[in-house]
């Protein structure tokens, strides 16, 4: 894939000398673990433990500033840094939504692209996603690229993203994969959230995952339709490319769907599940 920008990114700035531990009280990665050689991937939840905003973290280097760089959905950018500044109190950071100004571009194979000043930095989620950069909006929406690329490589790799795939403030980490993906760290200290996201991994209680689905004849539904199994809603349908894409549905529903030999569809169109090849979950009907 070439280099693509993601117009619909945008990045908040969280730089002072207190910026490691406010945000390592906040988020469900490590902050421990960021550094200018490795980005986290991480998110700020609800004291309920639902995904209110989801990043990737990218620590700069002294020389270019400092400070950690926040890629997130540019929409929710203004509203993250309103619930940063909601919990600074007398913490020595500043935060800054840098969005019109700064953008964020993806790249999973080497091109002729050259990094100097632009932040780069591998995707921490999975290796075949290849690096993220943050540079300057108008010179990478010059470089162009089509997002759709961007969005079919992550389809077929399994990797949901909010606002598409999940509803901000309706899902939890274990739904949105972000356990499987490096985003929750169950080692580290409090953070808002954690009982929750903490009971869920213990129990085992996550009965809801978004996985990759096949459609069939190659027609893929409309976004946000229900996933049905004997006129029963399982699950919902995501993004998706040429009859492909990723839906969150319950498993166990599944299971019993498919025990039953029911068809499973989206959009009356029938869909096959499987499993991503990076999860560690159970798939009914893949797994025995």
């Amino acid at each position: 894939m070439p280099l693509v920008h993601l117009p619909d990114r945008g990045v908040v700035k969280v730089v002072g000398e207190d910026a490691r531990t406010f945000l390592n009280g906040l988020v469900t990665c490590d902050m421990a673990k960021v550094s200018p050689e490795r980005a986290g991937f991480g998110a700020l939840l609800t004291p309920q433990g639902k995904i209110l905003f989801d990043f990737i973290i990218a620590e700069a280097l002294p020389e270019d500033g400092s400070g950690f760089f926040l890629d997130t959905n540019r929409v929710l950018a203004p509203d993250l840094v309103q619930r940063l500044n909601m919990y600074r109190l007398r913490s020595k950071v500043l935060v800054e939504d840098l969005s019109d100004v700064l953008g964020v571009a993806a790249e999973t194979d080497a091109t002729d692209f050259d990094p100097e000043d632009y932040l780069t930095y591998a995707d921490p989620r999975l290796p075949a996603l290849g690096r993220r950069i943050i540079g300057e909006r108008h010179g990478l929406a010059a470089i162009g690229g089509e997002p759709g690329v961007y969005h079919a490589h992550r389809i077929g790799l399994g990797v949901p993203e909010g606002g598409k795939d999940f509803a901000y403030g309706d899902a939890f980490p274990h739904e949105a994969l972000m356990d499987q993906l490096h985003g929750v760290d169950f080692a580290k200290g409090c953070y808002v959230g954690q009982e929750v996201v903490s009971r869920m991994q213990h129990r085992g209680t996550a009965r809801s995952r978004i996985v990759p689905v096949a459609y069939e004849g190659g027609f893929a539904p409309v976004e946000g339709v229900d996933v049905v199994a004997g006129g029963r809603v399982i699950g919902r349908a995501g993004s998706q490319h040429e009859g492909s894409g990723l839906a969150l549905i319950r498993l166990d529903k599944l299971g019993e769907a498919l025990g039953q030999g029911l068809a499973v569809t989206a959009g009356g169109i029938g869909l096959v599940a499987r499993k991503p090849t990076f999860a560690s979950f159970d798939l009914p009907g893949v797994d025995a």
